[in-house]
């Protein structure tokens, strides 16, 4: 019976990450006419990945509009932009990442497809998880503000060269939508798709292997969830070392080794499949609702149903 309350509970993950994709992407007329919404939403940066050119986006990806503010003449930086990614990921980290972003729900639906997983080696692994920071660094922060034309203007590097939530979210779909544009297809946009191809190729095997190794925003929210409010615990007197967290955990971490690391997606499935909870979690200090009903558990006890 615990078994399949904890299931109902991961399902319900999934479901709150459907209506948020639904949710962010509202403009559904523009998935008829490929028109891009252009409203007041746009001026808005929610911490996920969904492309400002998406014809169904009513808000902006705060990836994209970094490196937009860069490449204008005359600003290199936006403080705005930073200010609240910084807002977002300092009350709740990679939370959104795990309950909210489109990109890192296509993730977790591939991940259900192949139940055989690759387990990658520490050696490959460890190293591999640095390349976010790398092209967050350099390909969104860095070169596109330096890196200029004539005319004082950048190029959106992320964007234009990497980017799979922006091929499969917008590119392809103005392209199916807008034949105007088809006649501008070139090496490009070919490289693109086979790199968004081979990301979805490789998520089969990996869960979540964009969020692990590529992407930035995943990268700056980590970074910021160190010092966060939202904060996982471990009663390693409660743990029995049955491993049910390492094994579920999409990231590939060990929540019993590190719980306020910038690599813990805040998805909470560890939470939920933990027997004893050894595992908790709290928001500025004071533990949740939930927390407080798993920690009057004794060790090996169900939830009451």
């Amino acid at each position: 019976m615990a078994k399949k309350k904890r299931n109902k509970k991961l399902k319900k993950r999934h479901l709150i990450q459907a209506v948020g994709a639904l949710a962010l992407n509202g403009q559904l007329s523009g998935f008829v006419t490929g028109n891009i919404y252009t409203g007041a939403g746009k001026q808005i940066c929610l911490p996920v990945l969904n492309c400002y050119s998406c014809p169904g986006a009513l808000t902006s990806c705060p990836i994209g509009s970094l490196q937009a503010v860069a490449n204008h003449p005359g600003f290199s930086f936006s403080y705005y932009i930073m200010g609240l990614i910084a807002l977002f990921g300092i009350v709740a980290g990679r939370f959104y990442c795990g309950w909210l972003c489109p990109f890192g729900f296509l993730q977790d639906l591939l991940a259900k497809i192949n139940k055989e997983k690759l387990q990658v080696k520490a050696k490959y692994d460890r190293p591999l998880r640095y390349l976010k920071y790398i092209i967050l660094v350099f390909l969104v922060l860095l070169l596109p503000a330096v890196l200029t034309n004539s005319y004082g203007i950048g190029s959106p590097l992320f964007c234009k060269y990497i980017c799979p939530s922006g091929t499969l979210g917008a590119g392809l779909p103005l392209l199916l939508l807008t034949p105007a544009l088809r006649p501008n297809v070139g090496v490009l946009l070919a490289w693109k798709v086979l790199l968004a191809l081979a990301v979805i190729m490789v998520c089969l095997y990996i869960t979540r292997a964009f969020c692990r190794y590529v992407c930035p925003l995943g990268a700056l929210l980590g970074l910021l969830q160190m010092a966060g409010f939202y904060r996982f615990s471990y009663d390693k007197a409660s743990c029995i070392s049955c491993q049910q967290c390492a094994k579920i955990c999409p990231l590939g971490i060990d929540p019993m080794a590190t719980q306020n690391g910038p690599e813990c997606l805040r998805c909470r499935d560890c939470l939920q499949v933990c027997p004893t909870a050894a595992l908790t979690s709290s928001l500025a200090g004071k533990a949740l609702p939930a927390e407080i009903l798993s920690a009057r558990r004794k060790p090996g006890q169900s939830d009451p149903v």
